[in-house]
C-alpha cells in the first residue's frame, strides 16, 4: 500500500519514467532537483519558455507578477501560479495545476491536476494525480526532534533514511481544510481526510479519515 505503483499513475507526470525507478516514492526526494534539470533541458522551446536559471514555463501556463520561482522548477500546461505563491525550486509541477494565494512549494513533484489552491506548504512531498489540498493544510516534512523519518503502517516501520520528508498522497486523494500530514504520511489512493485532522502513518486506498480511531472503508 505504499510502493510507487501502488499509490501513483506513473503516466500523468513528467517525472514517471524516474518515478518508475523508485520501489518507494519518497526515494525520489533526493533526486527531484536533477531530474527537474534534466527534464527540463530536453522541453520543446515552442512549448516552454526558459525564464532564469533552471526555470522552465508553460508558454499557456498562467503566472502572477506577485508569484516568486526558484530553480529548478518546471511548470507544466496550463498551469496557474496565482498571488503571491512560493516556488523555493526542486519543484516538478505538472498540467492543469493550480498553486495558489500564499502557497509555498519546495522539493516537490505535484502530478498532472493537482490543486494546492490556498495557504498550503507543501515540502519534500510527492502529489498524485488529482489529488487535493483544502485551504491551510499542510505537509509537515521534519519531526520536532529532528531524527530521520520512519514511516509506520501497522505494526511495520520503514525507515527512510530522510531527516526531511513530508508526504505521498495518492491519486485522487483529498486533504480537508486545515489539516496537518506529519512527517512520513502516506494516503493511498482515494483516500479522505476529514478537515483540522492530525494524520500520520499509512492509510489505505479507499478509506476516509475521520480521526485516528476512525478510519472508515469508502461505500
Amino acid at each position: 500500500m505504499y510502493k510507487t505503483a501502488d499509490l501513483l499513475d506513473l503516466t500523468r507526470s513528467l517525472a514517471g519514467k524516474y518515478l518508475s525507478q523508485c520501489d518507494y516514492p519518497w526515494q525520489a526526494l533526493d533526486k527531484i532537483a536533477d531530474w527537474c534539470r534534466e527534464i527540463g533541458k530536453s522541453l520543446p522551446e515552442e512549448e516552454y519558455e526558459r525564464r532564469g536559471e533552471d526555470v522552465w514555463i508553460a508558454r499557456d501556463a498562467t503566472v502572477y507578477p506577485t508569484a516568486w520561482i526558484a530553480g529548478p522548477c518546471i511548470i507544466g500546461h496550463k498551469t496557474e501560479v496565482r498571488h503571491c505563491a512560493f516556488i523555493r525550486g526542486s519543484a516538478i509541477v505538472g498540467d492543469n495545476c493550480v498553486v495558489g494565494n500564499s502557497v509555498e512549494l519546495k522539493n516537490v513533484i505535484l502530478f498532472d491536476n493537482v490543486q494546492t489552491p490556498h495557504y498550503n506548504y507543501v515540502g519534500d512531498s510527492v502529489l498524485g494525480y488529482k489529488s487535493h489540498m483544502g485551504a491551510g493544510s499542510i505537509t509537515s516534512n521534519v519531526k520536532s526532534d529532528k531524527t530521520p523519518v520512519i514511516v509506520k503502517y501497522g505494526d511495520e516501520l520503514i525507515k527512510t533514511g530522510r531527516k526531511k520528508f513530508g508526504a505521498i498522497l495518492g491519486d485522487f486523494v483529498e486533504v480537508g481544510c486545515n489539516s496537518v500530514l506529519n512527517p512520513g504520511t502516506v494516503l493511498g489512493r482515494a483516500v479522505s481526510v476529514y478537515p483540522t485532522s492530525c494524520v500520520r502513518g499509512v492509510i489505505s486506498e479507499g478509506h476516509i479519515y475521520k480521526d485516528s480511531s476512525n478510519i472508515v472503508k469508502r461505500k
